[in-house]
């Protein structure tokens, strides 16, 4: 189980000694007093998020626009709030779709980010589980592994990857069942303090709602998140050389194109994930390489480049290769 916090939000455990108003009070009080959309965007921030969103993930056309119009009802819905439009709290669960590497978990710690600071969630938190967080392996074990993930979570985003694997019909004697009537229980009384993304493969997920409609009519938000495409893929590549302070020589980008080309035909393809596993082969090249060499004086550009050759040393070029782990 894994629990993100989103930087700039200030601990509820670090509250100032002085008797001064909380900036985090006055900014809700401002955000309440809002009447307008721009009211609302400059109280919240939240085109700060869109933004980030945008700058740091490539691609995701669709789900970007997606999150948009999300931002947009809720930030309506705060100012219908503002003059006293009675109405039901939007409904914000939602579904994330696609393979592996598709940005799935990125993005809902984007979306937690934007529900705290329109007011949503309290704390804007994100606590990331899989099946083994939640089910237990003996009777009465579930309940209780259930609910402390659900306590951490709230005031937040549960973000529950590979959700399918709650359900396994074909086990009589699995719990995973326990767990979901606990969480269709909090989905409905608590929506107000949780948010739940249910995240997985797209045709594992319909065959899951399917056998459990109480989970899909409580889902208002269905996002599919498409893989990358090989340009995509390069510049995600780029992207991540420059956060570690690498580049590519010229021509290797052209050869590590090539290499993403012929590697997303290949089976176990994670989009992002394999990108970046694919760059760390290499640069462990480029270090063998150098450590040859010993008594070469070595510059910071022979440090922070990749070669062709620690690309295309790669068994994905070979003819016939299918070993994906290289």
């Amino acid at each position: 189980m894994s629990t993100y916090s989103i930087p700039g939000v200030r601990s509820a455990a670090a509250a100032p000694a002085a008797v001064e108003q909380d900036p985090v009070d006055s900014q809700a009080v401002a955000l309440a007093q809002a009447r307008s959309v721009g009211e609302v965007l400059a109280q919240s921030q939240v085109e700060d998020v869109l933004a980030e969103l945008d700058r740091d993930l490539v691609g995701l056309v669709p789900v970007k626009t997606r999150i948009r119009d999300v931002a947009a009802l809720l930030v309506i819905d705060k100012l219908r709030t503002n003059l006293g439009l009675t109405s039901e709290a939007p409904s914000l669960h939602m579904n994330f779709v696609g393979n592996p590497g598709t940005g799935k978990t990125t993005v809902a710690m984007r979306m937690a980010q934007i529900l705290h600071r329109l007011g949503y969630v309290r704390k804007g938190h994100l606590v990331a589980v899989t099946r083994d967080d939640l089910v237990g392996q003996y009777i009465g074990h579930t309940a209780p592994k259930t609910r402390e993930v659900l306590k951490k979570a709230m005031g937040g985003v549960l973000f529950i990857d590979e959700a399918y694997y709650l359900y396994r019909p074909e086990n009589e004697r699995d719990y995973g069942q326990e767990a979901i009537e606990i969480l269709l229980q909090v989905m409905e009384n608590q929506r107000d303090d949780l948010v739940v993304i249910l995240a997985g493969y797209k045709d594992r997920m319909d065959t899951f709602f399917q056998s459990n409609p109480g989970l899909s009519s409580r889902i208002a938000h269905h996002l599919d998140f498409p893989d990358y495409s090989v340009d995509e893929l390069l510049q995600i590549s780029q992207k991540m050389l420059a956060q570690q302070n690498y580049v590519f020589e010229p021509g290797a980008a052209a050869i590590f194109q090539r290499y993403l080309g012929l590697r997303v035909q290949q089976a176990h393809f994670a989009n992002a994930r394999s990108v970046r596993n694919a760059l760390d082969r290499a640069r462990l090249r480029q270090a063998s390489r150098l450590f040859a060499d010993r008594d070469r004086r070595l510059t910071a550009d022979d440090l922070r480049t990749l070669a062709a050759q620690d690309i295309s040393a790669s068994r994905v070029f070979q003819q016939g290769g299918t070993d994906a782990s290289l």
